[in-house]
């Protein structure tokens, strides 16, 4: 018996992909690999070359997928939204490493030791009243 989840009256078989999510900054990813035998890399419905038009980015969204040996063998499917581009491309690396990990556990040792299952958890700081930004304070003037 496989695990169904309905949502927005469509049912999803939870069996047949893998999924991990990864946040950056603002951005979040949500990332499915499924099993095929062509690769195929999408983000947003859109190939990972079109969608990541900066070389480096691209390449820091399949980052995982370099330090595995079997990635000819799967597809990956990503939403992500909210952010910039770069944080996006952080937020994709992430919820692809975390979803190798959940698929094959033997992988985690060496994606831990490229650093790829990090989060980073800086964000923008808030702007606190009586300030200019988050710490400028307006110029002070003795008279």
């Amino acid at each position: 018996m496989t695990t169904t989840e309905t949502k927005k009256n469509t049912t999803v078989d939870k069996s047949r992909y893998i999924e991990g999510i990864g946040r950056r900054k603002t951005s979040v990813a949500r990332v499915r690999i499924t099993k095929k035998t062509g690769h195929n890399f999408s983000v947003n419905e859109k190939p990972l070359a079109e969608y990541f038009k900066i070389k480096e980015l691209a390449n820091r969204a399949r980052q995982p997928l370099d330090h595995i040996e079997s990635s000819d063998k799967i597809s990956v499917s990503v939403v992500v939204y909210g952010g910039g581009i770069a944080s996006q491309a952080d937020a994709v690396c992430l919820g692809l490493a975390r979803a190798l990990v959940k698929q094959e556990e033997a992988l985690k040792p060496k994606l831990k030791q490229a650093k790829l299952l990090t989060r980073d958890a800086r964000v923008k700081e808030r702007r606190k009243f009586g300030l200019k930004k988050a710490r400028k304070a307006p110029q002070w003037s003795k008279r």
